[in-house]
């Protein structure tokens, strides 16, 4: 089977938007440079990838799937072909039409594959069409579902193969395609694979007298996942050991590693942190999604005149504003949103972070580092000499810090940085205890946004309930703000695996400093004061934002009630 790239061509001449000018001159480049005419229409943007494969399917007078859906591949069928096999030649065995098998393929000119296929089905092959993105991601969903639970894996663990633990790491490869590896590492793997699959933060393995204990926490609430026998922990602890390149034979000091790792083509890192405890050790392990894309500021919760604001602030040419809140709470991922709201080709960002959590195109990041001495004041103080428009400080720790950062945003530069207290006054306060002069902060600081993150109920299996008069009284909401007179409460489906949550979302609490707040600032009013003052001018607590939110049908009143606490002012 041969492809002639005029005929091809003269097809998307005949479908698409293509000019024969364009066509001529990027037949012109195939002839000077070789490759395949459709690659060369796609780099130059003349044409869609898709719309390359629709003209293939019509010369080759093959079938084209826009998408290839979870009921059209044949499980059985696909037991028989190793993924290793299916992921290097982009192709998957799909359903038996008789005789004939179907094979979704994106490279229908490579025929030597399947031919193979063929003696290994033992059945004759028919190929259907369709874009690499779209074979692999089925490829990765139907051997998901012929893989082995991680119960299964506990089931199968033999203290004889245990010695197999200590096999090097390699290379990171596709935990997918570690289908021939001992019980405890494929123990381990599908542990990481289930966390990848289930959008979990954290994994936490937890080693108590008589048992252990892996939970994942995901949208930022712990749930047990699985038991394996008390007998395999310090198997299982070393086998991670050794993927964060730690010490297996110190067990009496806390460590911290890293593993990279890739998961149905995602790159994870994982952050390790193991410590010693009673029952021995126990290690908790952070997640981050490196494929996963950053949100917009319009995307995280932020709505109406806190969106604004926000964005008020970020624009300004000089000044310090602060994201306060708990560990966890998204403070990081804000800060994110807004730099990449503001990074345009005349800034110059520069940013000290730890740890560095994305990688942000034209912004220049800094990694703290403690063996080296590399701290946030000291990166701090060495960004100012880079000549930046706008900095972030990852969290402000010390007084340092505090005063580096301060005189920086005195000096002409806008300083985003997090700094760790409940809600947005305290803040304030916290700067003054830690030792800055008042009319430094007042006239420095701009504004401090403080945030919670909350679990969005499922849009598939959410229930609408009228309310009672006590959960009325506890987000402060009166009966006829309500829309259509109810809330929703949280049902179970497979597509938020029973939870009813589904994703998270942030509530907010905006504190803009203008005059009246400077002024309490320099007579030193502590946050009571400035939190009263600041809510007579219309900013809205975290438990007030979050009660929109309610009523807006995106979470619940326990899911409120669990992040914020009503505030007497």
């Amino acid at each position: 089977m041969t492809c002639d790239p005029r005929a091809l061509g003269q097809i998307l001449l005949e479908t698409t938007s293509l000019t024969e000018e364009a066509l001529e001159t990027a037949l012109a480049v195939q002839q000077e440079r070789g490759g395949r005419i459709g690659e060369i229409l796609i780099s130059q943007k003349l044409v869609a990838e898709e719309e390359i494969f629709k003209a293939l399917s019509l010369q080759l007078n093959i079938p084209y799937w826009e998408e290839i859906a979870d009921g059209g591949v044949d499980l059985e069928v696909l037991r028989t072909v190793p993924i290793n096999f299916c992921k290097r030649h982009i192709l998957l065995p799909l359903k038996s039409e008789g005789e004939i098998v179907q094979v979704a393929v994106a490279e229908p000119l490579d025929l030597a594959p399947m031919d193979d296929l063929q003696l290994l089905l033992k059945k004759p092959v028919q190929a259907v069409l369709a874009r690499p993105s779209t074979v692999m991601h089925a490829i990765n969903r139907s051997y998901d579902l012929i893989s082995e639970t991680t119960e299964q894996m506990v089931e199968d663990l033999h203290e004889e193969e245990l010695d197999l633990l200590t096999t090097e790491l390699e290379e990171p490869k596709d935990l997918l395609d570690a289908s021939d590896e001992a019980p405890i590492i494929r123990l381990v793997n599908s542990i990481l694979y289930n966390s990848v699959k289930q959008r979990a933060s954290d994994i936490h393995i937890e080693p108590f007298e008589k048992e252990l204990v892996v939970r994942f926490r995901i949208d930022g609430v712990l749930y047990d996942m699985v038991r394996p026998p008390k007998r395999f922990q310090s198997s299982t602890v070393s086998r991670i050991k050794i993927m964060a390149g730690l010490n297996i034979a110190e067990k009496r000091l806390p460590q911290d590693g890293r593993i990279r790792i890739k998961i149905g083509g995602k790159d994870v890192d994982i952050r390790v942190s193991v410590i010693p405890t009673a029952h021995g050790e126990r290690i908790v392990m952070r997640l981050l999604d490196r494929t996963q894309v950053l949100l917009r500021l319009e995307e995280i919760g932020l709505t109406g005149q806190k969106l604004e604001q926000m964005r008020k602030l970020i624009r300004m040419s000089y000044g310090i504003m602060l994201e306060t809140g708990p560990t966890g709470s998204g403070k990081t991922t804000t800060l994110y949103a807004a730099l990449s709201e503001i990074n345009t080709p005349d800034k110059n960002i520069i940013t000290v972070e730890d740890p560095i959590e994305y990688q942000l195109k034209g912004i220049g990041q800094i990694q703290v580092n403690p063996k080296i001495d590399l701290s946030f004041a000291r990166g701090l103080r060495a960004i100012l000499r880079q000549d930046p428009d706008v900095i972030m400080v990852g969290e402000i720790r010390d007084l340092e810090t505090a005063e580096i950062a301060i005189q920086a945003s005195l000096t002409g530069h806008l300083v985003l940085s997090t700094l760790h207290t409940n809600d947005a006054p305290t803040a304030i306060t916290r700067l003054v205890d830690m030792g800055i002069e008042p009319f430094l902060v007042s006239s420095s600081l701009t504004g401090v946004v403080a945030q919670r993150l909350i679990r969005v109920l499922c849009p598939r299996c959410k229930e609408p309930y009228v309310p009672t008069d006590e959960e009325l009284e506890e987000l402060g909401v009166e009966r006829h703000q309500l829309q259509n007179g109810h809330f929703y409460r949280r049902g179970k489906c497979q597509k938020c695996s029973e939870t009813g949550y589904l994703g998270r979302s942030g509530i907010y609490e905006l504190l803009m400093v203008d005059d009246e707040i400077q002024n309490l600032i320099l007579k030193g009013s502590d946050a009571n004061v400035i939190r009263r003052a600041a809510i007579g001018k219309g900013m809205t607590t975290l438990r007030q934002d979050g009660a929109e939110k309610v009523v807006a049908g995106q979470t619940t009143v326990q899911e409120v009630a669990r992040v914020s606490q009503d505030v007497a002012v």
